[in-house]
């Protein structure tokens, strides 16, 4: 096993366009990172750089203390798992999974050892037989990894794995990966445009959008303390809910009403260039107040538009007007984030037991502990804790400047 570590790493094609721009992770001996962002961001590229697949145009590729910049995909001893799972259709299972031994003259006791072992921890042993045109997705996926493991390699790549997979099946591999990587204890990249797989998957999640790193954090960072509007849009479902705010002393005016936020919130922005700033709130920090028994938070009153019912929880729409410094920004964020509707709406995720309706003049119970305050021109959070937010690199870069 072996740690990765990309330092400023560039890609470009011909036409001299940065497909990944100086991009710098750092992968520990053992650990689970995950590549996440939309379509396009350059996470595939990246995977392919580390394996050897793409040249790199700048930067050091570290895999342990070998620069492998200039090494054969053969030569830097990594196992990669593909999104198609590139399995021989004459083979059988066990074959499948004993093609690298036989590539490197393994003699038959230890081929026979090492698949056995690979497909007793995979649970494949009843398919060894088995051609992969007879297995299900997930079974074929897991011949896929079996190839992997028998190879001791120093890492495993993997490149949107379960993307060909149905929902349910999606959920049973995230958590089989999940074990296997754990247990076996080897240094693991994963692709995935899926943010619900990154942020159960991985030790440390690296955010990229159009070929930039925008944050390197751990999930439950990513998820409490955003850099900025991109990550905020793209992690968490339903997404966090985006509001025009003034901001004065410790109230914001959002469309609804006057709620208060914290000192500490208070004094990050009051040095903001502009007049109207982003709240960003996610649905489940909202609550109907009829139901809600905690002191603290603030309470507002508005019209809702429609309601789903779930069972255990509801979700309550409830539009709102901003203008057009909001609006543009949002716009450009639907469009970096594929397309992921974000309309003038909010979202307000309420208990089962709340009994409010369509049509309904409500009134919202609000943890405004939890709000976020983006700088609309730049898409900064200027309410970000530093400390508790991994890295960011363009923070890190205007506070080295500064």
């Amino acid at each position: 096993m072996a740690a990765i570590d990309m330092k400023n790493i560039v890609k470009k094609y011909g036409d001299g366009f940065p497909a990944v721009n100086d991009v710098s992770i750092d992968v520990a001996d053992g650990e689970f990172m995950i590549l996440v962002g939309p379509s396009g961001c350059g996470k595939s590229t990246l995977l392919r750089m580390i394996v050897g697949l793409e040249d790199i145009t700048d930067g050091d590729m570290m895999i342990g203390d070998r620069r492998v910049n200039d090494l054969a995909p053969r030569e830097r001893n990594l196992a990669m798992v593909f999104q198609n799972y590139a399995l021989y259709p004459h083979l059988s299972v066990y074959e499948n999974i004993a093609f690298p031994l036989r590539l490197a003259g393994a003699s038959d006791s230890e081929v026979d050892e090492k698949v056995r072992t690979a497909s007793k921890t995979l649970d494949l042993d009843e398919h060894l037989e088995r051609k992969p045109g007879n297995l299900s997705g997930g079974q074929r996926q897991r011949v896929a990894m079996g190839r992997a493991i028998v190879r001791d390699a120093d890492a495993f790549l993997f490149d949107e794995p379960l993307s060909n997979l149905d929902a349910k099946l999606r959920g049973q591999m995230r958590t089989e990966i999940a074990r296997l990587q754990k247990r076996l204890g080897i240094t693991t990249v994963y692709v995935t445009h899926d943010q619900t797989e990154a942020m159960t998957l991985g030790d440390r999640v690296a955010v990229l959008k159009r070929g930039i790193l925008q944050q390197l954090a751990t999930p439950r960072e990513l998820y409490t303390n955003p850099g900025n509007l991109f990550v905020a849009g793209f992690i968490g479902s339903p997404p966090m809910n985006f509001l025009p705010a003034t901001v004065n002393g410790t109230t914001v005016t959002l469309p609804f009403g006057d709620v208060q936020i914290p000192e500490r919130s208070a004094q990050r922005v009051e040095n903001a260039t502009s007049d109207v700033l982003i709240a960003g709130i996610r649905p489940e920090h909202f609550e109907d107040a009829a139901v809600k028994n905690e002191s603290g938070g603030s309470t507002f009153r508005a019209k809702v538009e429609a309601v789903e019912w779930l069972g255990n929880e509801a979700y309550a729409y409830i539009p709102f007007e901003a203008p057009d410094a909001v609006r543009s920004q949002l716009a450009e964020l639907e469009k970096d984030l594929d397309g992921e509707g974000l309309r003038t709406q909010m979202v307000v995720s309420l208990d089962g037991a709340s009994t409010i309706a369509e049509g309904d003049d409500a009134e919202i119970w609000v943890d405004t502990s939890k709000m976020h305050l983006f700088d609309p021109a730049t898409g900064e959070n200027l309410t970000i804790d530093l400390e508790r937010a991994g890295r960011v690199p363009e923070r890190q870069q205007a506070a080295h400047a500064g």
